[in-house]
């Protein structure tokens, strides 16, 4: 659903008012992005559009109603991913109406998220890393700046979200760390070494006055007609590095979040610095990188051991 449509939609909803004032708890009392408010917004207009068109009453709806509601949702070929964050998102609701004690109970409560299949996240190999930042024309403003993007990207395993928002008094040059704002607007500090160290003078020295032509900026990467980059720029700047590197496959921002986290546990971090530097609020997120670890161990055991 676009935003236009989901705008158009809004003003059907009889239960607009109560969505608006959740939102509004969402993004003041818990400090959520707003990606993931207009996520949730859109979750509770799927609900909401279903519900009052079956003219079922909010504060009383029943556990035959939500099956009825969820079979729909799985007819509709919804992935199992969409519908536990649906199940989930609705259920956030509820809690909000039981704190405002508009309803005495939360039936979503009793309601469980189907089981998804554990997918492991995507990461490079050693040599796709060094294919990744080698061979590189670095002699236009826009090269030594996407050079640093993406060695930025590995070397701190920030989101790109957090990226884009870096701003020039964030960093510490000296020390050779930045401050980020991630998930729920948690400050942490990231780390960052001699290479990408290297990258940003010669960016900030050089190639940033040049792309910002006289105009100021207060965010770190900015380009030729715009003071701050977008999340789907950089996704379009590694796109156009890995073509230029020849690598076969599609490397989001995410995949180098992914690498950082599998480089550092494959070189005995402790799982626990790496959650504090992915700014992880559960150690259980921060787990799936063990699986790969132990997948590698487990191949490099079945492939060199004579008594298998």
């Amino acid at each position: 659903m676009n935003l236009q449509k989901l705008k158009e939609n809004q003003k059907t909803l009889a239960n607009q008012k109560e969505i608006t004032k959740f939102l509004q708890y969402l993004k003041i009392t818990r400090n959520y992005t707003e990606n993931t408010v207009l996520s949730y917004e859109q979750e509770l207009i799927k609900y909401f559009t279903y519900i009052e068109e079956k003219k079922i009453n909010t504060y009383q709806i029943t556990k035959e109603e939500i099956r009825k509601y969820l079979k729909m949702l799985d007819d509709k070929k919804q992935k199992k991913a969409t519908i536990s964050h649906n199940i989930s998102v609705v259920r956030a609701y509820y809690n909000y109406l039981l704190r405002e004690e508009k309803i005495s109970q939360n039936i979503w409560r009793q309601i469980k998220n189907p089981k998804l299949s554990k997918k492991l996240p995507n990461f490079l190999t050693t040599m796709e890393i060094e294919t990744l930042f080698s061979n590189q024309d670095l002699t236009s403003p826009y090269d030594i700046r996407n050079r640093f993007i993406i060695e930025l990207l590995f070397a701190t395993g920030l989101r790109v979200s957090e990226l884009i928002n870096i701003k020039l008094k964030d960093i510490d040059r000296t020390e050779k760390t930045i401050r980020t704002l991630g998930k729920g607007k948690k400050e942490r500090i990231v780390y960052y070494g001699e290479y990408a160290q290297e990258l940003l003078d010669n960016y900030i020295n050089t190639s940033r006055p040049l792309l910002l032509n006289q105009k100021q900026s207060e965010y770190l990467f900015v380009g030729k007609n715009t003071i701050q980059l977008t999340r789907t720029r950089i996704s379009e700047i590694l796109d156009e590095i890995v073509k230029k590197v020849g690598l076969k496959h599609h490397i989001s921002p995410h995949v180098l979040r992914h690498t950082f986290a599998t480089q550092l546990l494959n070189n005995g971090a402790d799982i626990r610095s790496v959650q504090e530097l992915l700014g992880h609020e559960n150690l259980s997120t921060t787990q799936i990188y063990t699986h790969i670890t132990n997948d590698q161990l487990r191949k490099s055991y079945r492939d060199n051991m004579p008594r298998k």
